[in-house]
């Protein structure tokens, strides 16, 4: 069905960030544009997930130029439910920038710079064409490299050139690949491709195409050995910024391994196998790194490097009950992971400090908050019913059937660090006592009470969807079905976009 809404939410946060540029040096009305244009994004994205959800799959033909001819955006259940995802996230993020950034930095441009980002996420997650998913990616890392160097810190510049040049080799790899892709078949329509694709006779040429977008989407999610950008960079910018990268950049990349796999080049024995081999690798590398560090956000950004493998692991078994797996843990490590930093960052506030060494006392002074962080942290770990649990079933049971014994012990020694990890920063930073001889100021209980409220606020948001999560699983299971369905299957994909004359031939 064609529906023109589906831009709807890429238009919006594009006129905020247009409007906010007009009202650059307001930061007050930057503030309450931000929060109200991530608020109207959020029920776009409510409103065309409810539609997808109920009608079926949505299309949009760019300049009314039909397809494969033109650019074409495509909403299924699993761009919509990305969508939905990072625009709570999102509104969520904006709640916590109207308070938690410093006057300083939104000066620089903070607002519209993240709403620009929040459109390139949107517009990725919405494109049914690869060169438009690569200037949409290309819209990502630039809104990205702006945000991580606000405020000109030595720490910041040096974790934006690791970023920067790791991201500019993995835009090499995909614009090669595209290259080559569109060489071989005259066309760059993903619905398209997908057709071309299975008819074209040189098989070993499109298993080195798909290499290209491996390297180039591997890169963007942080999947071993080209993951140790993350962990160097996304701990130096602000909370708000690190919980938008923690949360939603990595995810893109695995969206586009699930859409590009799943789509265009569908895995074969070899593509299988590597996956899992990169899958493994990630998840104890990502586990091992957070297992030595004391800085609070370094540890968390090793676990996102941990979890990437889970997500990947599914993906390489590329089954239903895998996929499914893979789906419900992006779900969840959207929520749980964009909630850890800004958990992150009330501790900063609270304490000063990140470091767990210098850290404690926070559930003697904070013990209503400390306990929905404490959710939060189960949640992460996986602790049934909550909604890293789930996941994690599925996972494990396919991964017995299929015999992926090492990816087996990866999930249980990944998820046993991740549990050891978890517990010794909740044991250091909210149970034990203050150190002897570390003095700190509580800059958070001298803020007046409506600034206490919009930083709490946002963390109980996110809780709030990850305990929905967890304890109505069968709801988020059932979608997450059809979304299944729809990566096995991906004819009403195709169909969507081209009509039925795709498949007379």
């Amino acid at each position: 069905m064609i529906d023109n809404h589906i831009l709807a939410p890429v238009f919006i946060h594009l006129f905020t960030a247009i409007i906010q540029l007009i009202a650059w040096r307001k930061t007050v009305s930057q503030r309450f544009l931000s929060v109200g244009g991530t608020f109207i994004g959020l029920l776009i994205a409510i409103r065309l997930f409810t539609k997808v959800y109920t009608e079926g799959s949505l299309h949009m033909n760019a300049s009314n130029w039909e397809a494969p001819f033109g650019i074409v955006f495509v909403a299924d259940l699993l761009s919509t439910s990305m969508v939905l995802l990072t625009s709570i996230a999102g509104f969520a993020v904006s709640i916590f920038s109207s308070v938690g950034l410093s006057r300083q930095r939104m000066l620089y441009g903070y607002f519209p710079i993240f709403h620009f980002l929040l459109m390139g996420l949107n517009g990725a997650f919405l494109t049914g064409d690869i060169f438009n998913l690569y200037v949409w990616f290309e819209v990502v890392i630039i809104s990205s490299f702006v945000l991580m160097t606000l405020g000109g810190r030595k720490a910041q510049l040096e974790g934006a050139v690791k970023y920067m040049a790791m991201n500019i080799l993995a835009s090499t790899f995909f614009l090669t690949g595209i290259g080559i892709l569109y060489g071989i078949t005259g066309s760059l329509n993903m619905a398209d491709l997908a057709l071309k694709i299975r008819d074209f006779d040189n098989k070993a040429l499109v298993g080195i195409t798909s290499i290209f977008f491996i390297l180039g989407f591997g890169i963007k999610s942080a999947v071993f050995p080209l993951y140790y950008w993350l962990p160097s960079s996304y701990h130096t910018p602000p909370s708000a910024v690190a919980a938008t990268f923690g949360g939603l950049l990595t995810k893109l990349g695995i969206y586009a391994i699930l859409r590009v796999f799943s789509l265009i080049f569908i895995p074969d024995d070899f593509t299988r196998t590597l996956f899992m081999a990169l899958a493994v690798l990630t998840v104890l590398t990502g586990a091992f790194g957070a297992l030595i560090k004391t800085n609070i956000r370094r540890m968390f950004s090793y676990l996102i490097v941990c979890h990437i493998g889970f997500m990947l692991g599914g993906i390489a078994m590329f089954t239903k009950l895998a996929l499914m797996g893979t789906v419900f843990y992006l779900m969840h490590d959207i929520m749980v992971k964009t909630n850890m930093f800004l958990i992150a960052g009330f501790i900063r506030l609270v304490r000063g400090s990140m470091d767990t060494q210098k850290l404690g006392g926070l559930y003697k002074s904070y013990p209503l908050i400390s306990l929905m962080i404490a959710l939060v942290l189960f949640s992460l770990v996986g602790i049934p019913p909550l909604s890293g649990f789930w996941p994690k079933i599925y996972l494990f049971q396919e991964a017995f059937v299929d015999k992926q014994y090492f990816f087996i012990a990866a999930l249980i020694i990944g998820s046993l660090v991740t549990m050891y990890v978890i517990s010794k920063m909740w044991a250091d930073v909210f149970w034990k006592d203050v150190p002897e001889g570390v003095n700190y100021e509580d800059k958070f209980k001298d803020e007046p009470p409506f600034k206490k409220i919009l930083i709490v606020l946002p963390i109980l948001i996110l809780c709030s969807v990850t305990l929905y999560i967890g304890f109505n699983a069968e709801n988020i299971i059932t979608v997450v079905d059809r979304i299944t369905n729809e990566l096995l299957d991906t004819s009403p994909y195709i169909r969507t976009v081209l009509g039925d004359k795709a498949f007379e031939q």
